[in-house]
């Protein structure tokens, strides 16, 4: 509840004595703008399309009203169906949308249930056997139990559709077309969007009747809420910088409690884990390949701050309340200007101050540029530290360990008379300094924002001895976690030659490319012969020449077969279950249509 009104209380807007006890609970006393105008029309049974972002208190305005409706009529709960229907597109909005009606209705006496995909569809039959007052679904598990026949919708009063514009870029629209089509004709209906798309209001014409509308802006925009810094680097050195603001060897302004990091794919997310796991930076993942309880640890140990850096994609992320989160970083360049707003607009709630940082690589700045424009965001570009920086902030970090002051016990006491004993002040102090220090990374210089430093770069990538090179390649790419980090070591292993003898990597998604210079590249190759299958980790990865660069490797899996061909012969189906996949032939015997997977 993040927008108050003092002149209003909720006992004005006509809610029962059991909600409004249930409000005082929870200590809320003032409805918000969204709560104060939708609460009226829907206590009065009207359809409603509700405009307000994530944040404004939306559970509310159609959860209070609507247990107050089926509290009044009394009615049975229905055997294998429900009362009331509340459509998520994300299985976290989900389970917390079902929360808050279980707090609201808590002496309603209303039983409340939520089924969401990721679970045990079993479980979900045996829940809901005996029907329940309200239930909140993510489509695909409803459609899944309905197909079953496990479930129906012919008892429900109140629909409600809620986040329906990111329902809608899931590619959930069919499945609430049939939705609509199972309900009741004469059930209330209420929408709920952040955003007004033709295609909503095509839905709100076609599934309410004569809807009430109401629209809320936040008291502040984004641009006043939230300060936008924004780093040019270098495509390879965002995870760096990444590392260095997380570690705070690079200062952002503002005081860090919980972070949340956006990257465009699920891969990516783990991948940004893995690597800040490596440098001894405890995070964890949302996304949709991650099981319901994975995803529930995950925003569990979040929100309690056990491990307060969170990295998700923007589907995992939508809808998800977190007042206390601090700071964004966006470490992939959102699609459009309104998913910008919607990423950064995660922080600086609750009357709180928020940052957001966008992590943009030298060639898209214009991109950029213009999505702020279009934003209407006034961001700070900021240099990357360089390594005298980095140094600086390590000294003063350091300084302030050495310097905290601490209690010792009796025996270390003893210990440190005997070190006095042997060693002066001045070198006891040294050795302790070394001993911290070495622990610190070596700080890793970031390229300066400017032309002339770019150029200067590029220019220091020519190593002596790879005029001349081969390009080799591994049977392992992306998609099997290649690294660098633990790619190298492999080929020195393998193929008997230090680090300086490797030249570019190039990894792709399952195959990665590297070069050796000519004069060494034949006793490289009998040497990766000999260790191969050796019983090492890592021997059992196919490793020979190219006979191509991997440039035009990827070119040529570009080219691919004629379209619509495989190796000559008709391309047979794919089976895919993502939202959004096309449909095989149509006609009798035709595959059924994908349905969107619930994320």
């Amino acid at each position: 509840m993040t927008q108050s009104n003092d002149d209003l209380r909720f006992e004005d807007l006509g809610l029962s004595q059991p909600v409004l006890q249930a409000l005082d609970l929870k200590g809320y006393n003032n409805p918000t703008p969204i709560q104060a105008q939708a609460i009226p029309p829907v206590l009065e049974g009207r359809d409603l399309m509700g405009i307000a972002q994530t944040g404004t208190g939306k559970t509310a305005a159609f959860m209070l009203p609507s247990i107050d409706r089926l509290r009044e009529a009394d009615k049975q709960t229905p055997f294998k169906s429900c009362r009331m229907l509340v459509l998520a597109p994300t299985r976290e909005l989900a389970g917390q949308i079902a929360q808050n009606a279980k707090d609201y209705g808590a002496l309603a006496g209303l039983k409340v249930h939520s089924i969401v995909g990721g679970t045990s569809v079993n479980k979900d039959r045996n829940k809901l056997h005996r029907g329940t007052d309200i239930l909140v679904a993510t489509p695909g598990r409803l459609l899944d139990l309905i197909d079953q026949k496990a479930f129906t919708l012919d008892k429900v009063e109140v629909l409600v559709l809620d986040e329906a514009d990111q329902m809608l870029d899931l590619g959930f629209i069919h499945a609430l077309r049939r939705i609509s089509q199972l309900v009741p004709e004469d059930r209330q209906t209420l929408f709920f969007s952040a955003t007004m798309p033709k295609q909503i209001q095509e839905l709100v014409g076609k599934y309410c009747r004569n809807p009430v509308k109401v629209s809320v802006t936040p008291e502040s925009t984004t641009a006043e809420r939230i300060d936008q810094y924004l780093f040019m680097v270098q495509q390879d050195e965002k995870q760096t910088l990444l590392e260095m603001i997380l570690s705070e060897r690079h200062s952002v302004p503002g005081k860090f409690e919980r972070v949340l990091i956006f990257a465009r794919t699920k891969h990516g997310c783990d991948r940004i884990v893995k690597k800040l796991s490596q440098v001894g930076i405890p995070a964890n993942a949302i996304h949709g390949n991650k099981s319901q309880p994975q995803r529930e640890r995950a925003l569990g140990e979040f929100r309690s701050a056990k491990t307060p850096i969170l990295v998700a994609t923007d589907v995992a992320a939508r809808g998800i309340d977190l007042p206390t989160l601090s700071l964004v970083v966006h470490v992939e360049i959102p699609r459009d200007a309104e998913t910008l707003q919607h990423r950064s607009g995660r922080t600086g709630r609750a009357g709180r101050k928020g940052t957001a940082v966008l992590v943009v690589p030298f060639s898209r700045r214009r991109r950029v540029e213009q999505m702020l424009r279009n934003a209407k965001i006034d961001a700070k570009w900021t240099d990357a530290p360089d390594r005298e920086a980095i140094r600086a902030k390590d000294r003063d970090r350091l300084m302030q360990t050495l310097l905290t002051a601490l209690e010792p016990d009796e025996g270390d006491t003893e210990l440190v008379d005997a070190l006095l004993a042997q060693r002066t002040p001045r070198e006891l102090a040294s050795m302790l300094v070394a001993s911290h220090r070495a622990k610190m990374p070596e700080p890793e210089d970031l390229i300066a924002n400017t032309p002339e430093a770019r150029r200067a770069a590029q220019a220091e990538k020519h190593r002596p001895g790879f005029e001349d090179t081969v390009w080799f390649k591994m049977d392992i790419g992306r998609r099997r976690n290649a690294d660098p980090r633990w790619i190298l070591p492999l080929l020195c292993r393998r193929g008997h030659i230090t680090r300086n003898e490797v030249g570019a990597i190039r990894i792709g998604p399952d195959e990665t490319f590297f070069q050796i210079p000519r004069t060494i590249a034949d006793k490289f190759s009998a040497a990766v012969a000999r260790t191969a299958d050796d019983g090492a980790d890592g021997d059992d990865i196919r490793i020979e020449a190219s006979a191509e660069a991997p440039r035009d490797a990827a070119r040529a899996n570009r080219k691919g077969p004629p379209q619509g061909r495989h190796n000559g012969k008709p391309k047979p189906h794919r089976k895919n279950n993502d939202a959004g996949a096309r449909p095989g032939p149509k006609g009798k015997g035709a595959p059924k249509k994908a349905r969107p997977r619930d994320r």
